[in-house]
């Protein structure tokens, strides 16, 4: 059962199959925001503030901790919206396997590409308003 956002999907042809395979698990969010749409909205606009924040801080980062510290706030966010691409990636980041921090700089690529279509397809739903 869906509410609120999940009910304004973007238009078919906006590259995302009906399968959920969304960037953004809109049920999800809805359960978490009880349905109400504006709350959905901000949760959303927050998501786009803070991934675009933690993510050059993630990039900038200089030391395990502070690595660490972006990722784990990106993860979080990305839970709390349903964003599990985004989230999966973030924690890869934050706990490489056996401590192979050269993986997680591998991964960095592809955070990008993740926060930018999650990001994209928020932009998608808002601007539908």
């Amino acid at each position: 059962m869906a509410f609120g956002m999940a009910r304004k999907m973007p238009p078919a042809g906006a590259g995302y199959a009906e399968s959920g395979d969304r960037p953004v698990d809109l049920v999800h969010l809805a359960q978490h925001s009880l349905g109400d749409q504006q709350l959905e909205q901000e949760i959303l606009r927050l998501f786009v503030r803070q991934s675009v924040i933690y993510l050059d801080r993630l990039k900038a980062a200089v030391s395990n901790d502070a690595r660490c510290q972006a990722a784990h706030t990106i993860k979080g966010s990305a839970r709390g919206i349903g964003a599990w691409r985004v989230a999966h990636l973030a924690e890869a980041i934050e706990n490489p396997p056996a401590a192979d921090y050269a993986m997680a700089f591998d991964l960095m690529t592809d955070l990008e590409k993740a926060v930018d279509e999650a990001n994209r397809f928020i932009a998608s739903l808002i601007d539908s308003d």
